[in-house]
């Protein structure tokens, strides 16, 4: 079936970035226990990566983090009844990327409008009300974990 081929497909993606030891950005809209277990099933030290415009629950975001990747967290994380910063709880900044997603998923109050990076602000905003502390505190932490993510 297309879903097998997929699977099959996204499998073989994994194995390559572990081959050359490269991050994954992977965006599983609809799927995210489907990637988890893939990437679960492949993982070793070699891979890392994050999961794009993630929208799941706080423990798919743990299974996430254990396994060493992080949580893309866009625009989303601003609409008024996403959940997101409840699957947040508990999760550590350290785990967390910042994403614009753009042209898609601005944040509120630009929802349904062409997404840009000049939103990111509001995203890290967001963040810095859910931790408790300053915008600039997530700017520094989000922006050193990307630097890691992919040897910046």
């Amino acid at each position: 079936t297309f879903w097998k081929e997929q699977q099959e497909a996204f499998r073989f993606q994994v194995q390559l970035a572990k081959k050359h030891k490269l991050p994954l950005s992977i965006h599983c809209r609809e799927a995210v226990e489907e990637a988890i277990e893939i990437v679960s099933n492949e993982h070793d030290s070699d891979l890392k990566g994050v999961f794009h415009c993630f929208s799941g629950n706080g423990e798919q975001a743990r299974r996430i983090i254990e396994m060493n990747f992080c949580l893309g967290i866009g625009g989303v994380l601003t609409f008024k009844n996403s959940g997101l910063d409840k699957a947040l709880a508990g999760v550590s900044l350290d785990a967390l990327v910042l994403e614009t997603d753009a042209p898609y998923l601005a944040p509120a109050p630009h929802r349904g409008k062409r997404n840009e990076p000049a939103y990111l602000i509001l995203i890290a905003q967001r963040l810095a009300d859910i931790y408790k502390i300053p915008v600039s505190e997530v700017a520094d932490i989000t922006t050193q974990n990307a630097k890691r993510l992919f040897a910046l």
